[in-house]
């Protein structure tokens, strides 16, 4: 998406697994949250987003993940339009995550 830094699914795994800090943030809603994530991902629904902008590590690597990546997008324009904060979007979501064939586990608790 225009503006925005990407990462396919593939590059996320090898981010994950490399010595860099990362922090996975899901902006899905709470019934597609429930469904399944991507190990270490952080709910925090879409519209959440402009009231825990606070609650954003500035040490880490912010990477915003969603279904297919374009309310993802999104988090990571008004991030950092608003706190000057550069976070990067997985291409293509979960969808594609789980298509590359990654697992996707169940959140250790419901929300």
């Amino acid at each position: 998406m225009f503006g925005v830094k990407e990462v396919d699914a593939v590059g996320l795994q090898k981010l994950i697994n490399s010595e860099e800090e990362v922090h996975l943030i899901d902006v899905r809603s709470a019934s597609e949250y429930n469904q399944g994530i991507i190990a270490g991902g952080e709910f925090m629904p879409l519209h959440t987003l402009p009231a825990r902008l606070h609650d954003l590590p500035k040490d880490k690597t912010i990477v915003f993940y969603c279904r297919s990546g374009a309310r993802s997008a999104q988090a990571c324009m008004f991030t950092q339009q608003q706190i000057g904060l550069e976070a990067i979007n997985l291409q293509g979501g979960i969808i594609s995550w789980h298509r590359s064939g990654l697992a996707i586990t169940q959140p250790t608790a419901t929300v």
